[in-house]
């Protein structure tokens, strides 16, 4: 089921390799789009059952892209990182807000699909054979229809998640066969899933703005899902499943991302102890802040602080020669910036 599917807490996002491969791209097992969906394939490919290619994308202003599925082929992606999206086709609205790293999108044959990107994003796109995966699995059993398979998010998929990993981490130097079987797993994996049986309405942004609001002032606090509910104007059961359709995140964790935040804000730009801050940003206790905080960054507070001073440093000792530089240069530096 669609609850199964969705993962706890926080997802790593995954960083390309820095090694270059000595091949040139045509030899990737990954091939790396220049335009959104559209693999730059090696010729005599385009008979593979399936194709994995790379989108990428640093740009922070807004980015339209457009792309058709061809009529033999089912498109996947895989996010790689959380972004912000708007994804449509023709009038109608698939999905629009943050998109969690691990979020699984499935687009169906002969399909037009538009995209608005609102942030950097890195996603992993499987071009896969319709007839070679999405046969019936047994006998009697009709195919998969058409109509399930197509636009369906699924806000972080582990399972994906992890296959997604194991083969960037891999990197350009991923063996071709390898990359095959990843893919063929992940095909097989979605032909057996269960599909939702009722799509859920995502939380109205005027909602979503009230609730943003109000954990942004109570943060520090005990905030219980019946307020959070009460103050989106909805019962507990239709405030938890819009919110997590609108943000991709279970209100719980949705609270503690935002704790995390305001952590790492305090560790960056002050010497507080780590017990003051745990307890500023509500934590009940230090562990429990410290294991939460690895949970989401992946790194203990010690380390994250002691990275973030680190990475700082060069700009705040550049040393007394650069000094009048460093002065004109903050002159035209947006505030806070360090």
């Amino acid at each position: 089921m669609l609850t199964d599917m969705q993962a706890a807490g926080a997802r790593v996002t995954y960083q390309p390799s820095q090694r270059e491969p000595d091949s040139p791209q045509e030899s990737r097992a990954i091939s790396l789009e220049r335009r959104w969906r559209q693999p730059n394939q090696r010729a005599g490919t385009a008979s593979e059952d399936i194709t994995i290619s790379r989108w990428t994308s640093a740009q922070t202003a807004r980015r339209h892209e457009e792309a058709r599925t061809p009529c033999d082929r089912y498109f996947l992606a895989i996010a790689l990182k959380t972004t912000r999206v708007k994804l449509t086709r023709g009038r109608h609205t698939v999905f629009d807000g943050v998109m969690p790293a691990g979020t699984l999108y499935i687009g169906a044959p002969s399909q037009q699909l538009s995209a608005q990107f609102y942030a950097p994003c890195d996603f992993l796109h499987f071009h896969v054979s319709a007839g070679g995966y999405f046969s019936p699995l047994r006998p009697g059993a009709g195919p998969t229809a058409p109509e399930g398979l197509n636009d369906l998010v699924l806000l972080r998929d582990p399972f994906a998640e992890q296959l997604a990993k194991a083969l960037t981490e891999r990197g350009h130097w991923a063996d071709r066969e390898f990359a095959r079987c990843i893919g063929q797993t992940l095909a097989m994996h979605i032909a057996r899933r269960e599909l939702p049986h009722a799509k859920v309405n995502a939380l109205p942004k005027w909602r979503l703005r009230r609730i943003e609001e109000y954990v942004g002032t109570h943060f520090d606090h005990c905030i219980t899902l019946s307020e959070l509910a009460k103050v989106a104007g909805l019962s507990r059961m239709h405030f938890a499943a819009q919110f997590r359709a609108a943000t991709g995140y279970r209100p719980r964790e949705y609270l503690l991302h935002q704790r995390i935040e305001r952590a790492k804000s305090l560790l960056s730009n002050s010497e507080t102890a780590l017990v003051e801050v745990a307890l500023t940003v509500g934590f009940c206790t230090q562990a429990h802040f410290s294991t939460v905080f690895r949970r989401i960054t992946g790194e203990t507070p010690a380390r994250w602080r002691c990275a973030s001073r680190n990475a700082s440093a060069p700009s705040r000792f550049a040393g007394s020669d650069l000094a009048s530089t460093c002065k004109a240069v903050s002159c035209v530096l947006p505030a806070g910036f360090t």
